[in-house]
C-alpha cells in the first residue's frame, strides 16, 4: 500500500478533549443558559481548568445531568445542530413491537455515572431481547431498501443467508471493545515518520465529535505552525466563498467546513469537494 497520507473527518481523536470542548461549544451556541454555565464553572473547574469528563463532584455530575439533557435529549440534532430533526424529535428510547428502540451507546460522557449505568444496563440485557440502535434525528430508509435489496447483495457478491444492512448495529455496538481513549500516540507516529500528510477536517456544527474538541486534538500534537489560522475560500456560482478556516502545521493540518455537521459531503458538496480536491492533489486550501 503506498500510502501518502490520511484525512479524517469529524474524528473522535479524544474522549476527554471532546467531552470539555462540548460543553463550551453548546454554552456558546446559546444551548445553556447562564445560570447553568455559571454554576458548571462553580462545580466542575478549578483554578481555570475544567474536567466535564470524569469529574467527581457530586453537584458537578448534577449539573452535568441537565447539560447533557439539554444537548442530547431534547430533540437537538446531534450531527448538525442547525439541522431539523428527521421524523420529528425523539424520545430517548420507545418501543417498536417487540423492540426496545434507543439512539446508541454513546461516545460522549461515558464516565457520567448517569451514561456510564445506561450503557451498562443495555449492554447486560439478555440476548434473547430484542434491541434496535436508531441514531437520532437520522432517515436512513433509502439507504436501508437499496443495500438490501437482493439485486444490490447479488452485485456485492454478498451471502443471501447474511443479515441485514443496518445503519447502526447492536450487536455490534455490544461486542465492540475500546482500546484506546485519545488517539494522541498514532498520530505522533505517523507524523514521526515525516513522508505522511495528514488533514483533520470538521463540520462546525456537528455535537457528536465538534470542531473544538479536534482542534484542540490537533493544537496538542504540538506540531510547528507554518500557517497560521485563515479563512479558506472555494468557488460557487462563479463567486468565491468562505469554505471554513485551516490551520496548517508540519504534515499535518485542522481544518473547518463552515454551515456542516457530522456528514461533511452531505451538507457542504461543493466545499468538501474543493477541500478533498486540494488534499489528494497537494495544493495550498
Amino acid at each position: 500500500l503506498a500510502l501518502q497520507g490520511i484525512a479524517v473527518g469529524n474524528g473522535l481523536s479524544s474522549y476527554e478533549i471532546n467531552d470539555n470542548s462540548l460543553v463550551y461549544f453548546a454554552y456558546y451556541h446559546g444551548l445553556l443558559g447562564t445560570e447553568l454555565w455559571k454554576d458548571l464553572q462553580a462545580f466542575c473547574c478549578s483554578q481555570g481548568k475544567c474536567n466535564f469528563h470524569d469529574n467527581s463532584n457530586l453537584n458537578c455530575t448534577l449539573k452535568m445531568e441537565e447539560m447533557i439533557q439539554i444537548v442530547e435529549e431534547s430533540g437537538l440534532n446531534i450531527y448538525n445542530l442547525y439541522a431539523p430533526c428527521e421524523g420529528g424529535v425523539p424520545g430517548s428510547t420507545r418501543y417498536d413491537g417487540d423492540y426496545l428502540v434507543t439512539h446508541d451507546l454513546g461516545n460522549s460522557f461515558i464516565r457520567m455515572p448517569m451514561r456510564f449505568s445506561w450503557r451498562q444496563n443495555l449492554l447486560r440485557m439478555p440476548a434473547a431481547r430484542k434491541v434496535r440502535m436508531d441514531p437520532p434525528c437520522t432517515n436512513s430508509t433509502d439507504l436501508r431498501v437499496y443495500l438490501n435489496s437482493p439485486e444490490v447483495k447479488k452485485a456485492l457478491h454478498i451471502s443471501p443467508e447474511a443479515q441485514d444492512w443496518q445503519v447502526c448495529s447492536f450487536e455490534v455496538n455490544r461486542g465492540y471493545k475500546r482500546l484506546y481513549m485519545q488517539m494522541n500516540d498514532q498520530y505522533l507516529k505517523l507524523l514521526g515518520a515525516t513522508k505522511y500528510r495528514i488533514l483533520v477536517y470538521n463540520g462546525d456544527v456537528d455535537m457528536a465529535c465538534n470542531f473544538l474538541g479536534d482542534e484542540w486534538f490537533v493544537d496538542s500534537l504540538c506540531q510547528k505552525v507554518q500557517v497560521a489560522r485563515r479563512p479558506w475560500l472555494y468557488t460557487e456560482r462563479g463567486e468565491n466563498q468562505i469554505g471554513g478556516f485551516v490551520k496548517e502545521f508540519t504534515n499535518i493540518a485542522f481544518l473547518t467546513i463552515k454551515g456542516a455537521g457530522h456528514m461533511v459531503p452531505t451538507d457542504r458538496p461543493l466545499a468538501a469537494f474543493t477541500m478533498f480536491n486540494r488534499f489528494i492533489k497537494n495544493e495550498p486550501y
